[in-house]
């Protein structure tokens, strides 16, 4: 048996399921009481041709889906989801779209001081639910600072080309690996769950994958995917 077992999440700032994926693993770690379980985020990027201004909800959700009543279905399956798990969705008026690039460098950094985790969880819900526009630098700064960082480190960490090629290398490796779509979660360097799986589901596979189990097979859950929109 496994002395521990490492889950890597590879996600997106600016993906919903994502964000619905991190609570239902949550869920599901707080019953689990088996081996010793470890999480690490990794970034990733749906859009990285995302404008620094972003778009708006009707620019960038009407043009993606096609019409208003495609976007009420699918932004409508999400709020259900979220309701689940506490996530208050908005996708009115205020929504935006923003490059999550910056974002991604931050929680770099956010890593090597041991708060990538709180840190995700304070953007899912700027992005979603507070509808703060985190292309807005003052809004990071006000974030960021609830962290001890100032606004010269913000700016510093956000301008870095070491820290932006860091964080565009791990994406391409991801990338390199075959995953399109998050989230996507690798267990151990060598079973994948793809989208936001049910908590049952993860803990059925942490389950068969303690044990040593040699083949486990996983259906694919609602993600977000660079070619297929599916949010």
């Amino acid at each position: 048996m496994n002395t521990s077992i490492k889950i890597d999440i590879v996600s997106d700032v600016a993906c919903p399921w994502c964000y619905v994926g991190k609570k239902r693993l949550e869920q599901a770690l707080s019953k689990w009481e088996g081996t010793p379980i470890t999480t690490e985020w990794h970034p990733f990027q749906l859009d990285p041709s995302m404008p620094a201004q972003g778009k708006t909800r009707d620019q960038y959700l009407i043009a993606k889906f096609g019409d208003s009543s495609r976007v009420e279905q699918i932004t409508q399956t999400l709020i259900n989801a979220g309701e689940d798990l506490d996530i208050a969705f908005d996708f009115g008026k205020n929504w935006l779209a923003v490059n999550t690039l910056p974002l991604h460098q931050l929680l770099e950094i956010a890593g090597q001081e041991g708060f990538k985790d709180e840190l995700k969880e304070r953007f899912f819900k700027a992005y979603f639910v507070d509808l703060d526009p985190l292309n807005d630098m003052k809004v990071l700064f006000s974030i960021m600072a609830d962290y001890g960082w100032s606004s010269e480190k913000v700016e510093s960490v956000i301008n870095n080309p070491q820290i932006q090629k860091v964080v565009q290398d791990k994406i391409a490796h991801f990338q390199k690996l075959g995953v399109s779509g998050v989230p996507f979660f690798v267990i151990n360097n060598k079973y994948g769950i793809s989208g936001a799986q049910p908590p049952e589901v993860i803990l059925e596979t942490l389950h068969k994958i303690s044990q040593e189990q040699e083949q486990i097979v996983i259906s694919k859950g609602e993600h977000c995917d660079i070619n297929d929109p599916n949010c």
